[in-house]
């Protein structure tokens, strides 16, 4: 049995759930929404399904599939990880930038994009 990530690694399998996850789906209208053949839809949606990330009911002449959530839950938990890790870093640069404002204030330190005050009475000086 593929493992969540050897599913999800797919780029045509993360077409399908991403479209999932805005409302359930038809067969034909994933096929028209991605271009692909209904051969291939159907054969992306079975591996998904077999491997619990959709599942399907029967509504009239067609299928709908949705996702079910507890295959995400093993990815998430994976990425966890990663996320404080990710945070702990964007937590130290917000901190560096704080420290970087505080050091400022009260120092007028001219920036690319904002002119310095000399420039600016230049300029006003060259329009009259």
């Amino acid at each position: 049995m593929e493992s969540a990530f050897e599913i999800i690694a797919e780029p045509n399998r993360r077409a399908i759930l991403s479209l999932l996850v805005s409302s359930e789906q038809s067969v034909g209208e994933i096929e028209r929404q991605l271009r692909m053949s209904q051969p291939t839809v159907s054969k992306h949606l079975r591996v998904l399904r077999d491997a619990g990330f959709v599942e399907s009911t029967v509504d009239a002449q067609r299928r709908l599939y949705r996702l079910k959530p507890e295959p995400f839950r093993e990815v998430d938990a994976w990425l966890a990880q990663f996320r404080r890790f990710w945070s702990a870093h964007v937590d130290a640069l917000e901190r560096h930038l704080d420290r970087m404002d505080e050091s400022r204030e009260g120092r007028s330190i001219p920036t690319k994009n904002k002119p310095s005050k000399s420039q600016l009475v230049k300029k006003k000086s060259r329009r009259k």
